[in-house]
């Protein structure tokens, strides 16, 4: 008996998630003090994602735009610190591809090649978009 009161009084007392208090019942491995933190937390995790993925979509959006109208305009090559002033964010793509000695990007259906200095090359490309349909 003596070796469980041991055990007990030298156990690491685990910290809730959300709020920080002591856990001092229940599982050793437990995370939150209650079912009110654990949802809470839950929450805040699902909440952020969904505001990352809202800011990335923004992004690409902004990029997309800027690179439509300068085809709509009839520029296919342009500065890049220019393009950076109009808000275009270099770093934000759909895909990226090294060909040959050049970088290859894409937003979404709008293809360019970026170098250190411009941004050449821009066009739109055909997507083969095609949706698979089950028929049993």
């Amino acid at each position: 008996m003596q070796r469980m009161e041991y055990k007990i009084a030298n156990r690491k007392i685990p910290v809730c998630l959300e709020c920080g208090d002591k856990i001092r019942y229940g599982r050793t491995d437990k995370k939150f003090c209650c079912d009110e933190c654990r949802m809470k937390y839950h929450h805040e995790q699902v909440k952020s994602s969904k505001t990352y993925k809202r800011r990335i979509l923004s992004m690409l959006s902004r990029n997309y735009d800027i690179l439509e109208n300068l085809i709509r305009s009839g520029v296919e090559s342009v500065d890049l610190l220019e393009l950076e002033g109009l808000g275009f964010i270099p770093g934000v793509v759909t895909s990226y591809l090294k060909v040959n000695k050049h970088d290859e990007y894409t937003c979404f259906d709008i293809k360019y090649i970026m170098t250190p200095t411009r941004v050449t090359g821009i066009k739109k490309i055909s997507l083969n978009l095609q949706v698979r349909k089950n028929i049993k």
